[in-house]
């Protein structure tokens, strides 16, 4: 980095000091991580296999539960070893990159949502362009440049965060390394620094969360035009499970980085322990229990897999029949019966 830091390693406070807590802490932990893990990988694995779901807005679906895996892992695995060790030392470099790794997945996460949106504005509004614009090609090329966009904006956060001099205390107020817990410790000013952070944080979730609002806005005059009751509610329907997303996601990253540095306080935990462990966690629940779409591959799965054992089974036991009435005809013409 550019900056003259002296830190070589920082000490993470962590959730919390006492030791009667932490031990109930990393169970619950542990286990929402391991719920989050299956739950992601068991929503990416249902869409790969299920003829079904292979539409665009299920293909946006995949990406999403990959990225919540994967800044999950950048964030939980290092919590449970530190809520279990008293030295809770990180190095300069693996904050640095624990950083640019968290800020890459949630900000495209960001754009995710916003990319459903788009896809539930033509499905409901345009349904006979649908094929025709949002095509499997549009869906590569907006993930793609996505991904390059989110990447250069983490690389600009991790910059503002990391590039200034770390000459005073090394401990970070906070579970992770997070920019505002880390800018406290810069001991050069930050005035700038936070002026572009703020900028690019404005540019990436307001500008997604004007696509959706703007997306549901068209939604909604459509919805209320339509004349059957039944397909107001289907409409609704296919959109409650992407607007409960939206609002456990957006309300909890709102919280946290659009409002001044000097206004953070102890909440701040409580809101990345939701949206960086609980929401990843709570989405594959979202998307599978409010969707008929997924529930129904869901079951379709379960009854190919019944009939694929059921059939297994069978020739297993017909194996067996055979392999036994082989062994009884060898027997009878060993003892010379006819």
């Amino acid at each position: 980095m550019g900056g003259n830091h002296t830190q070589t390693k920082f000490i993470l406070v962590g959730i919390t000091d006492s030791p009667c807590v932490q031990t109930p802490l990393f169970v619950l932990l542990i286990l929402i991580y391991t719920v989050t893990l299956v739950g992601n990988v068991g929503i990416i694995v249902l869409v790969r296999v299920s003829p079904s779901l292979h539409t665009p807005m299920y293909f946006f679906l995949t990406h999403f539960a990959f990225t919540d895996i994967c800044y999950s892992t950048v964030i939980s695995p290092r919590m449970l070893a530190d809520l279990l060790s008293e030295e809770k030392t990180i190095s300069f470099f693996g904050c640095m990159m624990q950083f640019i790794s968290f800020a890459t997945f949630v900000t495209i996460e960001c754009h995710l949502l916003a990319m459903m949106a788009y896809d539930r504005h033509f499905a409901i509004c345009h349904p006979l362009l649908y094929v025709t614009i949002i095509s499997s090609r549009v869906c590569w090329q907006l993930v793609a440049s996505s991904y390059l966009f989110t990447i250069l904006s983490a690389i600009t956060y991790t910059w503002c965060t990391f590039g200034g001099s770390f000459c005073g205390p090394n401990r970070i107020d906070h579970f992770f390394c997070d920019i505002f817990p880390v800018l406290k410790l810069v001991c050069s000013d930050t005035h700038t620094s936070e002026m572009v952070i703020f900028a690019f944080v404005t540019v990436n979730k307001v500008s997604t969360s004007v696509v959706i609002l703007l997306s549901y806005i068209s939604i909604l005059r459509t919805v209320l035009r339509m004349c059957s009751a039944q397909s107001r509610a289907r409409a609704f329907q296919t959109c409650s499970s992407h607007l409960t997303a939206v609002a456990l996601f957006y309300g909890a990253t709102f919280f946290m980085y659009l409002q001044p540095s000097s206004s953070h306080r102890s909440l701040d935990k409580v809101a990345s322990i939701f949206y960086t462990i609980v929401t990843p966690m709570l989405n594959p629940f979202i998307y599978s229990l409010r969707n008929k779409e997924v529930k129904g591959a869901l079951v379709n799965c379960r009854r190919r897999l019944f009939n694929h054992l059921l059939h297994k089974r069978v020739l297993a036991s017909r194996t067996c029949t055979a392999d036994v009435k082989r062994e009884s005809l060898w027997g009878t013409k060993k003892m010379g019966l006819p």
